[in-house]
């Protein structure tokens, strides 16, 4: 595993769950067989509604309602007419197509862009300035696959970082958006570097002290490449995250619960990924658009897989 991950309470729940109110002996025997499954606190409230009416014969539907206090989500189930089999209801409409859906809830306007802004293949890469996964992502996506796909894919990253575990990733995701809205290169200047450097802001002790590193790097940046100092300051001291929870709340719908994930066309990747894996997906997107796939050099060297952070919600 090779992300920087969130736990969410219930995001296990792929499977199985409870089912009917009726008789009275039926919901509680479920709801037991299905905590032992899955092993849920008792934090988590199970709440089964009435059966209704399924799309198969001998099964009514039910809905089954998790909720762990910070997150509630619903399941549709089918339980046979003798109460013997519960099954998970998922349908698919094969009238629409799920990468293309995934994009439409994917803002990408005024984003910094790397590579062909007006390319027929978009990465957009959920990133976490703190996450030594995305950190590791990010060295793999650039300079080497920027070079080799720079004229036919664009190249856009979106903010997620993980507050829980991460204490100077919003901060950065602040400081590295007042950039954005200056100068699209010192925006990925300061991601390249921070990305590469992630132990300078790590080695201060204190949050106060890693939030004034990040702003001497942020400044740095803008001096570098000449933005307007004034404007930068202000908005650092403005300190607004709107823009960085709107994108965690658009990242949440999107289902991510990690760092990094990235999303080719709509197709999400979870985790840091080798070059030979982004390549392949890069190139059936390229082909899906009808766009012809780069040469490419022999095969890179990746670091060896390492294992997920994760905090609890």
């Amino acid at each position: 595993m090779t992300t920087c991950k969130r736990t969410l309470l219930l995001s296990f729940l792929t499977c199985l769950a409870c089912a009917q109110v009726p008789p009275a002996d039926v919901a509680p025997r479920i709801e037991r067989q299905i905590r032992a499954y899955y092993d849920l606190p008792e934090s988590v409230k199970v709440t089964i509604s009435a059966p209704h009416p399924s799309d198969f014969p001998n099964y009514d539907g039910y809905t089954v309602t998790l909720d762990g206090g910070s997150e509630k989500k619903t399941f549709d189930f089918l339980l046979s007419k003798d109460q013997k089999t519960l099954i998970r209801m998922t349908k698919m409409d094969l009238t629409k197509d799920p990468y293309a859906d995934n994009m439409k809830k994917i803002d990408i306007k005024d984003r910094p862009v790397r590579g062909n802004r007006n390319a027929k293949v978009v990465v957009v890469n959920y990133d976490d300035f703190e996450c030594p996964f995305c950190s590791r992502a990010h060295q793999t996506l650039f300079p080497e696959l920027l070079k080799e796909y720079g004229d036919r894919v664009a190249f856009i990253y979106k903010d997620f970082p993980l507050a829980e575990i991460h204490p100077w990733a919003v901060h950065a995701a602040v400081d590295a958006n007042c950039l954005a809205g200056l100068n699209n290169d010192a925006y990925w200047d300061f991601a390249d570097y921070l990305h590469g450097n992630q132990a300078v802001v790590n080695s201060e002790k204190g949050r106060d002290n890693q939030f004034a590193a990040l702003d001497r790097i942020t400044l740095n940046e803008g001096a570098k490449f000449k933005v307007d100092t004034a404007q930068l300051q202000a908005c650092m001291k403005a300190n607004k995250e709107n823009a960085v929870t709107a994108s965690v709340k658009e990242g949440e719908s999107l289902g991510i619960d990690g760092t990094p994930t990235m999303f080719v066309n709509g197709r999400m990747l979870n985790g840091a990924r080798s070059v030979a894996e982004l390549r392949s997906v890069f190139d059936n997107a390229l082909q899906q658009a009808g766009v012809a796939a780069p040469a490419h050099p022999s095969a890179s060297v990746n670091p060896p897989a390492q294992p997920r952070d994760s905090a609890t919600r």
